[in-house]
């Protein structure tokens, strides 16, 4: 079984990613929507000195994200806020695509703002839950379809050097059917780097119900429960959780499960008991892998994180 986290400022030291590979963590992310590999290279470094095998990146690929803030963006219910020309960056694809009444949601739904006016240029919302708005945070419009390209053209950058940087596996975000698997396919073989691993990410409706379509193509799936679970009732997603391991298990891919699996871990040194049951059912549910995301990037506890998150799998396989 694999134990990856997410590298960040809380762990991206030698002694740090030393003690959470003794505590039994196998791999390490690198969530691409925050830089290209280029400026990563302190991280890689580090990677490399402390010898971890497996290394995956999260590409961008057509998952929405805000821009780049200047600074932390405090908002309150009932406060107006722009997103697009003149006010908080955003995908031009989503200020044509959406309308008055939709909402948005950000941060994997911590914030929740809907859509007053939309004038082409820009969205003015308001906010309905509020919070602390940060840079690159993602950003879902339920029910909305919103054009957008398979890669990057950052993407496709990063995979010319994923090789190079010893990459072992590559995250896909919101999977919509098998031609975006066959995209990602094509573009790692002219960049050299076919045996590079592809991790399909389920986060969406479309996702879920292409799954059967592209799983052949798949090394691994990725359950990641944070923007599904903004494309359903929250109290739907454990049912769906559920039937896309059996799904995957009954094809015999491997699958991973990640999100939020120790959230409260980021500023508390020991899980809640839901968190530990959690993990330990993904596992008995036959997950091949799980993943801490913030929990190690931005964590207080990065290291008692990952032994929590080993620990309490290794019960379920015994």
């Amino acid at each position: 079984m694999e134990f990856y986290g997410t590298i960040g400022p809380a762990c991206a030291q030698l002694e740090t990613l030393q003690r959470m590979v003794e505590a039994g963590m196998t791999g390490i992310r690198m969530n691409l929507s925050h830089g290209p590999l280029s400026a990563h290279k302190d991280w890689l470094d580090i990677i490399h000195a402390v010898g971890i095998p497996q290394l995956l990146i999260d590409l961008q690929g057509p998952e929405l994200r805000i821009g780049t803030l200047p600074q932390p963006l405090v908002l309150e219910p009932g406060q107006s806020l722009r997103l697009g020309q003149g006010g908080v960056p955003c995908p031009a694809a989503l200020v044509h695509a959406a309308r008055p009444g939709q909402n948005l949601l950000l941060d994997d739904g911590r914030l929740l703002v809907q859509v007053a006016e939309a004038d082409g240029a820009a969205l003015q919302c308001t906010v309905v839950r509020g919070g602390t708005l940060q840079s690159r945070k993602s950003l879902a419009a339920p029910g909305l379809t919103v054009a957008s390209p398979t890669l990057t053209e950052e993407d496709l950058q990063n995979l010319q050097l994923a090789g190079a940087c010893g990459v072992t596996g590559v995250m896909l975000p919101f999977v919509r059917g098998a031609e975006d698997i066959r995209t990602l396919r094509r573009a790692l073989e002219q960049a050299g780097a076919g045996q590079i691993r592809i991790f399909a990410k389920i986060e969406s409706l479309a996702g879920v119900q292409a799954l059967p379509e592209f799983l052949p193509l798949v090394d691994e799936v990725v359950i990641a429960r944070g923007d599904l679970g903004n494309a359903m009732p929250l109290w739907e997603l454990p049912r769906c959780q559920k039937q896309l391991s059996a799904v995957c298990r009954s094809a015999g891919v491997p699958f991973m499960v990640v999100t939020q699996m120790l959230d409260s871990m980021c500023n508390r040194a020991v899980p809640t008991r839901a968190e530990v049951s959690d993990i330990y059912n993904a596992v008995a549910d036959g997950a091949s892998s799980v993943m801490l995301t913030g929990e190690t990037a931005a964590g207080q506890y990065p290291v008692e994180a990952m032994e929590y998150l080993v620990r309490t799998a290794r019960t379920a396989l015994e």
